[in-house]
C-alpha cells in the first residue's frame, strides 16, 4: 500500500474502485458538495497507482499553486475562451495523448443546482471513451467507481440516466441538503 492509500486507511476511508482500468475515460463524480471531494478522489485514485486529470477554474492557477495543480493533473479553465471551445480542446487532448482519465463534477458547483453541465457527455462521445461513475460516500466512508456508461449522443437521455444513477446517492454527499439529482 502506498502513502496515498495509507492516509485514506488511517482516516477510515475505503477505496472501492472496481470499474475497468482504462487508458482513456471520463470519470463523472457526484454528489459534489465539498472541497474535500477533490482531495478524497485524488487520494483514492493515486492509492491505486493511477493518474487523473481534472478541470479547475483558471483563477486557482496562480504562483506557486499552479505548479502543484498541474503536477497533480490540473487543467486550467479560462473564464472566457476566445477561439475554441473547452469541449473541443479536451476532445483533442484525448485524441493526442496516450493516457487521459478526466475527472469532472457535472454539477459544476458545491451549491445545490438542478442544472448539471453536459460538456462531459459531449467529451466522452466526441473522444469515444466511456464515462465511469464515481461517488464519494461520506456516510460509509467509501470512494466508489464501479459502473460505466457509454454516451449515446442523445444528451437529454444520457443526462437523465446519469441523474437517475446518482439520485440513489443523495445520502452519500457530505452535505446532502446541497445535492439535487
Amino acid at each position: 500500500m502506498n502513502l496515498w492509500g495509507r492516509i485514506l486507511k488511517w482516516a477510515g476511508w475505503h477505496v472501492d474502485i472496481t470499474a475497468p482500468r482504462r487508458q482513456k475515460c471520463v470519470i463523472c463524480v457526484a454528489p459534489h458538495t465539498s472541497n474535500w471531494d477533490f482531495i478524497l478522489g485524488l487520494f483514492a485514485y493515486k492509492s491505486l497507482g493511477r493518474e487523473a486529470n481534472f478541470l479547475m477554474k483558471e483563477f486557482w492557477f496562480f504562483f506557486p499553486l499552479k505548479y502543484l495543480l498541474r503536477a497533480l493533473g490540473g487543467i486550467p479553465v479560462p473564464r472566457k475562451r476566445k477561439h475554441s471551445s473547452l469541449t473541443d480542446s479536451v476532445i483533442e487532448m484525448f485524441k493526442t495523448r496516450d493516457y487521459v482519465n478526466l475527472a469532472v463534477t457535472p454539477e459544476g458547483t458545491r451549491s445545490m443546482t438542478d442544472r448539471w453541465h453536459t460538456g462531459f457527455l459531449y467529451i466522452a462521445r466526441g473522444a469515444d471513451v466511456p464515462v465511469q461513475l464515481g461517488v464519494i460516500d461520506y456516510r460509509n466512508k467509501r470512494i466508489i467507481i464501479k459502473d460505466e456508461y457509454v454516451a449515446t449522443g442523445n444528451v437529454d437521455q444520457d443526462m437523465a440516466y446519469i441523474k437517475r444513477y446518482y439520485s440513489g446517492y443523495k445520502y452519500a454527499a457530505k452535505y446532502p441538503d446541497k445535492f439535487f439529482a
